[in-house]
């Protein structure tokens, strides 16, 4: 038996709902609108992109992603404090962890695009990153070849002449497990 959709009552309850959701914003992101879909789009792919260069250590296209100078905070993972550095000195922390000898495999997803009225733009999204490298599993360096780590990531987005561009971006670690001679060690 096919059921017909009840169009007042539906419009009834979601009329209902719908101021429930207006402080979700930050979790829920900027409504998708024929403004902001192309933009939000573009975001989600350089994101993707973004994970996609590094796990095939393609520095220079990493790199595009970005403005001049980004606000990082992996703070969570490595301690330290929040900083604003050179997009190039990223990069190249980067690349000089995760050489050849360390495979890695970043992965996310339920991105949450926020449009604020001051003209910033943030995503927010859930990330599940992996390394492995093979001298982990080494009895002296800690017996266990893989690392992975689960969380969230905020990127901030600016518009320029060239198109989007990433000018913030935090991880907060929300578990992680594996050997952390893996994440440390850069590769040789």
């Amino acid at each position: 038996m096919k059921r017909a959709l009840n169009a007042p009552l539906f419009a009834t309850v979601l009329a209902a709902a719908l101021p429930a959701f207006a402080n979700a914003e930050p979790l829920a992101g900027t409504p998708v609108t024929l403004d902001t879909l192309v933009a939000q789009a573009e975001m989600i792919r350089i994101a993707d992109a973004l994970d996609a260069a590094v796990d095939a250590k393609d520095w220079a296209l990493a790199r595009s992603f970005f403005t001049e100078t980004i606000d990082v905070d992996f703070t969570s993972l490595v301690g330290g404090e929040p900083a604003t550095i050179p997009a190039d000195a990223l990069i190249t922390g980067w690349s000089g962890n995760l050489t050849d000898e360390k495979a890695s495999f970043h992965l996310r997803g339920n991105h949450r695009v926020t449009f604020e009225a001051d003209g910033t733009t943030t995503m927010l999204s859930h990330g599940y990153a992996w390394n492995r490298m093979e001298r982990g599993a080494l009895p002296e360096n800690g017996g266990g070849a893989l690392w992975e780590v689960w969380g969230t990531y905020v990127h901030g987005f600016v518009e320029t002449e060239a198109g989007w561009k990433v000018d913030a971006m935090t991880f907060t670690a929300t578990a992680q497990r594996g050997n952390t001679f893996v994440r440390d060690t850069p590769g040789s």
